[in-house]
């Protein structure tokens, strides 16, 4: 089968989701990008470049399988010649309704962010089949829905909520987990090494800094002994915390900064002991993901998708409530430093392409499948 994948945001994590994709599938996969940034204007304007290339460039596909930063309903429009018989998967990486704004954005400010979400919501509409990258993300997206089209004066047409609901299902993120093992250290550190805590996300609001580094604030006041590796991609505006850590815990900062390639970023995960996690947005998590591959030991919110990571009977071991649970984690690890289940490993394991790349092509074969019985049966009546 012939796959076009529709991707207005190649970049990080979306970038390698696709290539990844293209590498493991069985099917043969042709990727159409645009480059990683103004993620604004890509949902604006990317459908009508992609629009233009595909129509110039692509071969015909059995499929087409787009992200959701593409204006679906635009690119369907433009490209109606071929595609108006075509099946389309939609694949929500993140959605713009329900994920969480920066305080600082003017267009939050000025009330023009709903635009974003409706832009995710018209899209999922125009699909055959939704697909998103975690239960908990399908649910806090489908749960949104009713309350964001009553903002809305007149003909909100929520009766076609059930509709959407009825195509949209969850499929968990790839990732080439099996690339980080040959990256694993032939031996364990020494046990007289203090443990080493990580952090290992974007240095970003949504992923709220500023508890992870209080709670290492007050473990140094009260004399503990470890580490930390901070990681993870920082940008021209990162918050401020990140410097005033890195003043604050002095020698105990073993790494400050984006790892110089993905092997010294293995390498660190692998080192790693703890990782405690206090974003408020993630949609799957895959950097908690790799960690929890790795064998670090983790202490994550009772919130968003994390609880899709653990084994049920060890989620209330591995899930805290609020800053003083944590903090009271924190302590109960540093005083008794113990290495994580393989449980956990076993768990995000099926997670890896070669587990659940067979997975994604049942899934995309049967909305094929789906189409050419319902073409078919089009033809008939019309014959």
């Amino acid at each position: 089968m012939k796959i076009c994948l529709i991707e207005p945001f190649y970049a990080g994590s979306h970038a390698a989701w696709a290539e990844e994709f293209a590498r493991f599938s069985r099917h043969q996969v042709q990727i159409l990008a645009l480059e990683g940034r103004y993620w604004k204007w890509r949902m604006h304007g990317g459908a009508v470049s992609l629009a233009q290339e595909f129509l110039r460039t692509a071969e015909d596909p059995d499929l087409l399988l787009a992200t959701d930063m593409l204006d679906l309903t635009s690119f369907l429009a433009l490209t109606r010649k071929k595609t108006a018989n075509l099946p389309v998967a939609l694949y929500f990486h993140e959605n713009q309704l329900t994920y969480p704004w920066s305080p600082d954005d003017a267009d939050r400010q000025h009330q023009r962010d709903a635009h974003y979400a409706f832009i995710n919501y018209t899209s999922a509409l125009a699909a055959d089949r939704v697909l998103f990258n975690s239960r908990y993300h399908r649910d806090s997206f489908l749960s949104a829905l009713p309350e964001f089209l009553r903002s809305f004066p007149d003909h909100r047409e929520e009766q076609g909520l059930t509709a959407l609901e009825d195509k949209c299902g969850h499929l968990p993120l790839g990732l080439d987990l099996q690339h980080l093992d040959q990256y694993q250290p032939p031996k364990p550190r020494h046990p007289q090494s203090p443990p080493l805590i990580l952090w290992n996300h974007r240095w970003e609001y949504d992923k709220n800094p500023q508890p992870f580094f209080e709670a290492l604030f007050l473990l140094q006041q009260e004399g503990y002994a470890f580490e930390v590796a901070i990681l993870g991609e920082s940008y021209r505006k990162a918050p401020a915390i990140f410097t005033e850590a890195r003043q604050r815990l002095g020698k105990r900062v073993v790494q400050f900064g984006y790892a110089q390639d993905f092997a010294a970023y293995a390498r660190w995960l692998w080192r790693a002991d703890i990782l405690p996690v206090t974003s408020l947005h993630d949609f799957f998590g895959a950097s908690v993901v790799q960690a929890l591959y790795c064998g670090c030991t983790p202490l994550l919110p009772q919130r968003l998708a994390y609880a899709e990571h653990l084994p049920p009977a060890l989620q209330q071991a591995y899930l805290y409530e609020n800053f003083d649970d944590l903090l009271q984690r924190l302590r109960q690890l540093l005083h008794n430093p113990r290495p994580a289940p393989a449980e956990l490993r076993t768990q995000v394991s099926g997670y890896d392409w070669q587990e659940l790349v067979t997975e994604y092509d049942k899934r995309l074969d049967e909305l094929v499948s789906c189409d050419v019985v319902f073409t078919a049966w089009r033809e008939m009546d019309h014959g």
